[in-house]
């Protein structure tokens, strides 16, 4: 009888920890995916800095461009109508 006895709480005692283990893998498993989701943003909003402003920096250099090219265009074509 007591054998029987030690044996259920053996395996009431494996069961509870059993219960314990995946209530804590569980947690594990949503504080890893909570993590990688928040690394993941992390990044995206650090591309989306980035990208802006090489696009900031390509606008002006662009605008600077233009402007140098009309006024050389704008300069030419006054020395050919006053020549």
């Amino acid at each position: 009888m007591s054998a029987n006895l030690k044996m259920r709480q053996s395996l009431a005692q494996f069961e509870a920890a059993f219960r314990e283990e995946t209530v804590e893998e569980r947690d594990r498993r949503e504080r890893l995916r909570r993590e990688a989701a928040e690394r993941s943003r992390q990044r995206r909003v650090y591309k989306n800095n980035r990208n802006g402003n090489l696009r900031y920096v390509a606008l002006v250099l662009a605008m600077i461009a233009t402007a140098v090219i009309v006024t050389i265009a704008m300069f030419q074509t006054l020395s050919l109508l006053m020549a």
